[in-house]
């Protein structure tokens, strides 16, 4: 399809008076300025949606790092093996404490018993004791035996002679039957015993 410039020129001429450069011109600067405003508006909008799109971003991260476990925090796992270990731990104890508190309460009940046995020392006296408990008349038996009398009872425990020995050894029976005084069987006694 061929144009014919004629027709073409025809074409042009009659669209002249529809043309006006000058308004054309205006409407051209109009739309540039409208398109420069509008990319202007669009690179601000840019700019902040990429200032709060960083920010953001910074934020995640921060969130992100805030959430993970940090470094000296133990894992669920370790966490959980040291609560077991904390109750084993507490277990024992408790045990330990409750021996203890069995233990004290027997050496108090010991401590209490050797302070009643500390008291009943204190106030007893073992000469009077000894003095009580010992028979005069066994005493003056071991006596009259160390310096060599040995006096004999009768079946009705009545002294009636008496063995004395002498310091040479020899052993000598003194009859408390034949009448004589007190005075007579002492010298008898103690002649034959140095004798």
């Amino acid at each position: 399809m061929t144009i014919d410039v004629q027709e073409a020129t025809t074409l042009i001429r009659d669209m002249l008076p529809i043309i006006n450069p000058e308004d054309d011109y205006l409407t051209i600067v109009a739309a540039e300025e409208n398109i420069a405003a509008s990319e202007a508006r669009k690179k601000k909008e840019f700019e902040e949606a990429h200032a709060k799109l960083t920010a953001l971003s910074k934020l995640l991260e921060a969130a992100r790092i805030s959430s993970t476990r940090p470094g000296s925090v133990p894992s669920e796992q370790a966490h959980l093996s040291n609560l077991n270990e904390l109750d084993s731990s507490r277990l024992s104890l408790a045990k330990a404490i409750s021996d203890a508190e069995t233990m004290l309460g027997s050496k108090e009940a010991e401590l209490a018993a050797l302070k009643d046995e500390v008291r009943r020392l204190e106030a007893y006296d073992p000469a009077l004791e000894h003095e009580r408990d010992l028979d005069s008349s066994a005493l003056r038996l071991a006596i009259y035996k160390g310096i060599g009398f040995e006096p004999i009872a009768d079946k009705d425990g009545q002294f009636t002679k008496m063995l004395v020995r002498t310091q040479s050894g020899d052993i000598h029976t003194v009859d408390f039957t034949d009448g004589k005084s007190e005075l007579e069987y002492t010298e008898l006694l103690w002649k034959l015993a140095s004798s």
